[in-house]
């Protein structure tokens, strides 16, 4: 038997040439590139704030958050060339996910991460970062109303399918006036505070529902509970924009929720230690940083050494959970277990 009746013999409709084995490989990988590894940037950015936060208060060296900066920022320019060719490419598969009822969340990943960028960027680069905040800003928006306008004018999703990703784009808006106070009039970041907050109470009410009176949530999606620490840490930060930054009563109720939520998914840390490897553990990863920076913020603003012990406990944490998350997902990359269909 010749190479071509062999070829033929293991697949019968493949043809002799080798363009369709290039196309078929691309077709792997690029078909089937999830759009919830940008989840990645946020993880990546709110790490470098962390670490930019702790320079300031706990003296930390700098070149951290200098290295950071790039790695978060080359990671997010490489996920947005990527999915724009699988725009092109495979637009039918970038509809599948928009339908979806857990991955149509992460597309407004990508605008926070331009978002969390601005803020990356803002010391070294104001003048970039101002464009990175207006463009997040804008696209977040134009992403919350296409997420709103879905959920209110298709009945297909339902209380099982919710889960924490679904604070993505509506609550994810409190994160533009981190520092929208310095790009915009103080009702643009006033604006998006308010829907942020009120949806969040809104989402968090409607997934602690799901979440009390449904079966568990699937081990995969399990990582994502984590999410449920962002909005308050987040809302902390920037409500200390909004006010000129009073620790009022306020300010002090959301980062203790926050405090709490973090405490009660800390309890259950060998349940998750146990969970297989997956994408979705990139939730662990920016709700972490975001519980960091908080706190960090807290003992600055409160001047309590509990608070910066506190505050270096977590950043230590969220670094190292943040690394090992960068391993396995390279690890898992190598292994062709990441652009798989589900």
């Amino acid at each position: 038997m010749n190479t071509n009746n062999a070829a033929e013999a293991i697949n019968p409709l493949a043809p002799a040439d080798s363009t369709p084995t290039v196309a078929a490989q691309e077709s792997g990988w690029l078909q089937h590139f999830p759009v919830a590894l940008f989840a990645t940037v946020m993880g990546l950015a709110g790490l470098t704030i962390a670490w930019m936060k702790a320079f300031h208060v706990l003296g930390t060296p700098a070149v951290v958050s200098d290295l950071l900066r790039w790695v978060a920022s080359a990671t997010w320019l490489a996920l947005s060339g990527i999915y724009l060719l699988k725009i092109a490419r495979f637009p039918a598969a970038v509809e599948a996910e928009r339908a979806h009822p857990v991955k149509l969340n992460f597309f407004a990943a990508i605008s926070i991460g331009l978002l969390l960028l601005a803020v990356v960027w803002s010391p070294a680069a104001p003048a970039l970062a101002r464009w990175m905040w207006a463009a997040g800003a804008a696209a977040h928006l134009l992403l919350t109303l296409m997420t709103l306008s879905i959920w209110l004018f298709r009945s297909q999703f339902k209380i099982p399918q919710l889960t924490a990703a679904w604070f993505i784009p509506a609550v994810g808006n409190i994160i533009v006036p981190i520092s929208g106070m310095q790009y915009a009039p103080a009702d643009v970041s006033w604006f998006f505070f308010s829907v942020g907050i009120v949806f969040w109470a809104v989402l968090m009410t409607l997934v602690l529902y799901r979440l009390f009176f449904y079966d568990p949530l699937p081990v995969k999606l399990q990582p994502t509970l984590f999410i449920l620490i962002a909005p308050p840490a987040v809302g902390f930060l920037a409500y200390l924009a909004l006010n000129g930054g009073q620790l009022d009563v306020f300010a002090r109720l959301l980062y203790f929720i926050a405090l709490f939520l973090t405490l009660l998914l800390a309890a259950q840390a060998r349940r998750f230690l146990r969970i297989p490897f997956f994408l979705t553990a990139w939730g662990y990863s920016f709700p972490l940083a975001a519980i960091a920076i908080a706190t960090l913020e807290m003992a600055a603003r409160s001047g309590a050494d509990f608070y910066l012990a506190l505050g270096g406990g977590l950043l230590l944490i969220a670094t190292l959970v943040i690394a090992a998350l960068v391993i396995k997902t390279v690890l898992a990359m190598m292994q062709g277990k990441v652009f798989v269909p589900e």
